[in-house]
């Protein structure tokens, strides 16, 4: 059995399909497991969720910032469409009902804590424990499976940007859901920057990504993540990074968890302009 994580698919279907393929996956013998974001901006994000729901309890998905908007723009009443959003195929598809009841119910992270592997789409709050952050995740999924109108109309906003045990209530969810689906970067004290997108080393001296900073409470379990195109592939004992920009025209991304192998790329033809949106 293997067992391989995914970068953000992004609607790029055919591209995950191909790249299945050279990884020589069989669906009755190894697991996915996918770091979120598997819709919007690439072409087919109504098959991509379709393919990936028929894999059934072989795919592990974790929520992107880009489901949750999905979600949001299905459950919501003030959430609107973005230009170059792909997701029209998706609102308006005849399964469209069970397609997002089966999306509203993946995890915000999964903790393997046997395996010693924390998967989320962005990453984990300087301050917060491989178990605390697990905890925090199962409070927002029950929020967003039993609320989700009142979690989406509250969800969007930068602030609260510094965590602290007693916040309660949006405040509290809203801070947990941007940690687990947007940040990239931090100040030394552990406050989110939302703003800076580029890669490391180009932003401002202030700033540090989430994983670098001194003292991270999560820095004996290895992170799989995506969200940051800009930052590519990264591995090393503590973090695996895999969005490498497939809807950009870059590379979609699968890596054998269990091995030292290489990762599998497929370069993809890019279905957006790069930084568009």
């Amino acid at each position: 059995m293997a067992r391989y994580a995914i970068g953000d698919v992004q609607g790029c279907c055919d591209e995950l399909k191909t790249l299945l393929e050279r990884c020589h996956f069989s669906a009755d013998r190894d697991e996915l497991w996918f770091v979120g974001d598997l819709v919007n901006r690439g072409p087919k994000s109504l098959e991509t969720l379709r393919f990936v729901r028929s894999l059934g309890t072989g795919a592990t998905v974790v929520l992107g910032n880009h489901d949750l908007h999905l979600l949001a723009l299905a459950y919501a009443s003030k959430r609107k469409r973005k230009d170059g959003d792909t997701l029209d195929e998706i609102l308006d598809a005849p399964d469209r009902d069970q397609l997002l009841e089966w999306l509203s119910g993946r995890p915000l992270a999964v903790y393997d804590e046997p395996r010693g592997d924390f998967l989320v789409h962005a990453g984990l709050a300087p301050d917060w424990t491989p178990r605390a952050a697990a905890k925090l995740a199962r409070e927002v999924e029950a929020v967003l499976r039993e609320d989700a109108r009142t979690l989406f109309d509250a969800m969007y906003g930068n602030k609260p940007d510094h965590w602290n045990d007693s916040l309660r209530g949006m405040d509290r969810l809203r801070f947990v859901i941007n940690a687990f689906t947007r940040m990239r970067f931090c100040r030394a004290d552990g406050t989110m920057d939302l703003k800076a997108k580029g890669a490391p080393g180009e932003q401002p001296e202030d700033l540090l990504p989430w994983f670098d900073l001194p003292g991270r409470k999560s820095a004996d379990v290895r992170v799989v993540c995506g969200h940051w195109s800009t930052l590519g592939y990264r591995r090393r004992k503590d973090l695996l990074a895999l969005d490498t920009g497939c809807v950009w025209g870059g590379a979609l991304t699968a890596v054998n968890l269990d091995t030292d192998e290489p990762p599998v790329q497929l370069a993809c033809s890019g279905h957006q302009p790069p930084g568009a949106g």
